[in-house]
């Protein structure tokens, strides 16, 4: 295409393929599930998981104007997914390419207002009916759509594809536990991956099973994520925090999950008996469950605080639930040791990364099927360890609180691992050379 040819979302639809019948039935129920929207808005809006402001959005009514000339849609999920896409937003910035970022949930779209450019446009992804996926790809008309890891939803892909829209899945990630499922609906996720230009994937493993499914050009490119900056911490609040906990020993137990944080009081009353002014530092995935926590807490006879109430832990403080949002980076640089929360159950575990760059000694449960290869690289050099149970965390917490030089050789490991890993970013770009080529000539005809 050169520079006078028309966008492709302006080009006629090619001859489509037949749908799976999976797909097609997809299609007629999502039509028809439409005039049922409101119904599902006002449940999320009763959840917190919509902004009431902002919930025509999910109809694919855009709050923005689209800006001129070449628009790069990305898409993730939700917080993880945008932060992973961070640095490769910022090399298409430097392109001054214009970025349209959509997510899913309310928590990553107040991660965008935090800690992305003011220039970059954010919106809720549209609720995957035909009329409002049209909508949304009327308005914004995007000229490249890259997807990040594995949010595929079909009548996004399918009508995307039908506008000869150019899509590729960065970051792609399969985990262990997807890939039997999709592997039984083989004919349904090989037509989605079908309609990617490239699949760049995390690892080796990843690339074989989006082949497997049915990825036409797989490159595997790393892990995005290894690549992110540490998310940053006010050193205002940690000078005071760091204030009030001086001389205790503190332990982080990041992104935590329903289930965990029992384990996690029956470990800090055990570890009390050899460390007596131990704190712990609970920060829960989603912090709306912090005033559940505290009344765990309080339950098993133990003092809390909540960082939500503007509460600092006192010495009579045992356990400091910090249910904030964007303050993980201050809990981090705290505590020289963190354990990461949705390992104990079968969540998949949460990123170590930042943790490990911000200077923490990691300890994990055995579930982490979502960062596998991460973190068997950080066991296998001693970068982390690994705890099945609260016996576990019990004797590992303890080593590490009595023992700088260990605790010290963990984070050295780690921190050579993550070097090691890294060049994602990298190399992510150069994939994406021949399609950021054409948007910049794009670009300069626009400007001429």
């Amino acid at each position: 295409m050169t520079s006078a040819s028309p966008p492709r979302w302006q080009t006629a639809p090619s001859l489509a393929e037949p749908l799976p019948m999976t797909l097609r039935v997809y299609q007629t129920l999502t039509a028809g599930m439409a005039p049922l929207v409101p119904l599902l808005i006002k449940r999320r809006l009763d959840q917190g998981k919509e902004e009431a402001a902002r919930v025509d959005e999910r109809r694919g009514v855009a709050a923005h104007v689209r800006p001129s000339g070449p628009l790069v849609w990305i898409h993730g999920a939700s917080v993880g997914e945008v932060l992973a896409a961070a640095g490769l937003i910022e090399r298409l910035r430097a392109l001054n390419l214009r970025i349209l970022l959509t997510s899913g949930t309310v928590t990553s779209a107040a991660v965008v207002a935090k800690r992305f450019p003011p220039d970059i446009i954010h919106q809720f992804i549209p609720y995957d009916a035909p009329r409002f996926v049209a909508r949304f790809l009327d308005h914004w008309q995007p000229s490249l759509a890259l997807f990040i890891e594995s949010d595929l939803w079909p009548n996004l892909i399918l009508a995307s594809a039908a506008r000869r829209l150019p899509m590729v899945l960065i970051n792609g990630r399969m985990s262990q536990r997807s890939f039997p499922r999709w592997r039984r609906a083989s004919a349904t996720i090989g037509t989605l991956l079908g309609k990617f230009d490239i699949c760049l994937a995390q690892s080796r493993m990843d690339a074989e099973r989006f082949s497997a499914l049915g990825s036409r050009n797989v490159i595997t490119t790393g892990n995005l994520k290894m690549d992110v900056d540490p998310p940053p911490g006010d050193p205002a609040r940690l000078e005071r925090l760091m204030a009030v906990t001086r001389g205790r020993p503190v332990i982080v137990a990041a992104s935590t999950h329903p289930g965990e944080e029992e384990i996690l009081l029956d470990v800090h009353r055990t570890l009390t008996g050899v460390f007596p002014t131990l704190l712990t530092v609970i920060v829960p995935r989603h912090p709306h469950r912090g005033e559940q926590i505290a009344g765990l807490i309080e339950g098993a006879g133990l003092h809390a605080a909540l960082r939500s109430r503007e509460q600092l832990p006192t010495a009579a403080t045992a356990i400091y639930v910090a249910d904030t949002m964007g303050e993980l980076g201050l809990f981090y640089r705290l505590a020289p040791i963190v354990f990461m929360g949705g390992s104990l159950i079968e969540h998949g575990g949460q990123n170590p990364i930042e943790a490990v760059k911000l200077g923490a000694s990691i300890v994990h449960g055995p579930h982490v099927s979502n960062f596998s290869d991460v973190y068997r690289a950080l066991d296998d050099e001693g970068g982390a360890f690994t705890a099945a149970d609260a016996a576990a965390l019990v004797r590992r917490f303890g080593q590490l609180l009595s023992d700088a030089n260990a605790r010290q050789t963990s984070i050295d490991a780690a921190t050579r691992v993550v070097d090691r890993l890294g060049g994602a970013l990298d190399r992510t770009v150069a994939a994406l050379e021949p399609y950021l080529l054409q948007l910049r000539i794009e670009q300069g005809a626009a400007d001429a």
